[in-house]
Parts: C-alpha cells; structure tokens; sequence
C-alpha cells in the first residue's frame, strides 16, 4: 500500500483540526446570561431562555406574544417575586414599579467599565421609589434553582395596569446588541385599594406553595466545561494525529 502523499496527509490534518476545533466551540460554555420570570406571569411569551429581553424596559426586541395576564395584587401586599436563571453569569437583579405607564420606569443603571464593559453599577441602598428592592439575588457562582424574593408594595399606590419590572445586570461581560449589560422582563399586575384578606399572600396563592419550584421550562443549561478537560482533549486530540502520521 502505497504512503499517502504530503499533500494529502496536509489536507486531511486539517480537516481534523477544523473537526475537533467544532467540537470543542461547542463545548464551551455559552457567554450570555438569560432568565424566566416565573412570578409574576410575564407580559410576554418567553422561550426556554426567557428571549425576548435584551431591549429594555421590558424586551421589546420582538419575537414573543403578549399575553394578556394581569395579575391583580392589592395595596400593602407582600408579593413574591421569582427568576430562573438558566444561563449563568455573575451580577444582580432591581426590581422596579411604573404605575401609569412604562415611562415611569427608572432609566438603567450608569455601567462603568472593568475587565469588560459590564464592570459595576451602582446600588439604591436604600431604594427609591419607583425602585422596590435593589442588589437582589447577588451571585459570582451559578444558582441551582430559581430564586425568590419577597417585597411589598408600597403604601398609597394603587393601579388598574401598572408595570413591575425585573432587570439582570451581568458584570464581566461584553456588551449586548441591544440591551448592553442588561435583561429585562416585566408584569403587568393590577392593585387594588382594598388590603389583603388572605395574609398577605401573592394573588391569593395557598401560602404552602413551594415559590421556588420550577415550572413552565424544561431546559437545563450544561455546566461550564472546565479548562482541564479542555486541555486534556486538545492533548489527545494531538496524540491521535501523531499516530495518524506515523501509519
């Protein structure tokens, strides 16, 4: 059998470079962030990543349905408040309230760069109203299921149609086109002028229900590929094509 030419050992080294080099891009983790919010039900269709919501204030890039849900909640009530976050990167959440329209809503926080754009944002501690709750969920590490807050609404505020708003900053990370360092999601909910007889309850919810249990998505982000094994599959990749060359 006869030795396959130097041109076609080049060739075929190649084509298993750019094999292998696919395959490990697709092993690596994935750069972005997304989140679902669970509760309260979103404005708009959300898909297994929570898209859309990269344009601000409450993803109106498109490619989602509104849904028509409002959530009647009344004055005074302690409401929960809950994010899957389904694709990792460290940051924070706020959580905002615009009771007559979205132009109510706070601008973004001012990003000032580090490592990457998305550096640091600075924290409304404590929060002024139309911010409800600030820093919320501050995390470096991924979480291992959705995550829950409780705040309650402000006194005096009442609303047919008003917007709460959920936004995710990510630090170390590039920029968003749109949305820059940020995601975003809202509700629309409805407060009423009479307080709560159910203790207090979101939208009359049995207290005992679990409100970080997951529901309405059945994706799973892969855990980050950790750069040992990358390097031990560049190595054996490496061995194998030396042995390739040597046949």
């Amino acid at each position: 059998m006869s030795r396959p030419s130097a041109t076609h050992r080049l060739a075929r080294r190649g084509l298993f470079f750019a094999a292998a080099l696919s395959t490990l891009m697709l092993l690596a983790p994935e750069s972005q962030a997304h989140f679902i919010l669970q509760a309260p039900p979103s404005w708009m269709s959300q898909d297994s990543l929570g898209a859309p919501e990269k344009l601000g204030p409450c993803g109106d890039e498109g490619g989602g349905t509104p849904t028509g849900t409002v959530t009647a909640f009344q004055i005074g009530q302690t409401i929960t408040v809950t994010i899957n976050e389904v694709v990792f990167h460290p940051g924070h959440y706020r959580i905002a309230l615009a009771t007559t329209d979205r132009s109510q809503l706070p601008p973004e926080p001012v990003v000032t760069a580090g490592s990457t754009a998305c550096g640091s944002v600075p924290i409304e501690n404590p929060p002024v109203f139309p911010v409800l709750a600030d820093d919320v969920f501050d995390h470096t590490s991924p979480f291992s299921s959705p995550q829950s807050v409780q705040l309650t609404l402000p006194a005096g505020v009442t609303c047919d149609k008003c917007t709460l708003q959920v936004i995710e900053f990510m630090s170390d990370h590039g920029l968003n086109n749109p949305g820059g360092c940020f995601y975003h999601h809202c509700a629309d909910i409805s407060i009423g002028a009479t307080a709560p007889t159910d203790g207090g309850t979101q939208g009359g919810l049995d207290a005992s229900v679990n409100p970080t249990a997951q529901s309405g998505c059945d994706y799973a982000p892969a855990a980050p590929l950790p750069p040992l094994a990358l390097l031990v599959g560049a190595l054996l990749l490496a061995l194998a094509l030396r042995r390739r060359n040597r046949a």
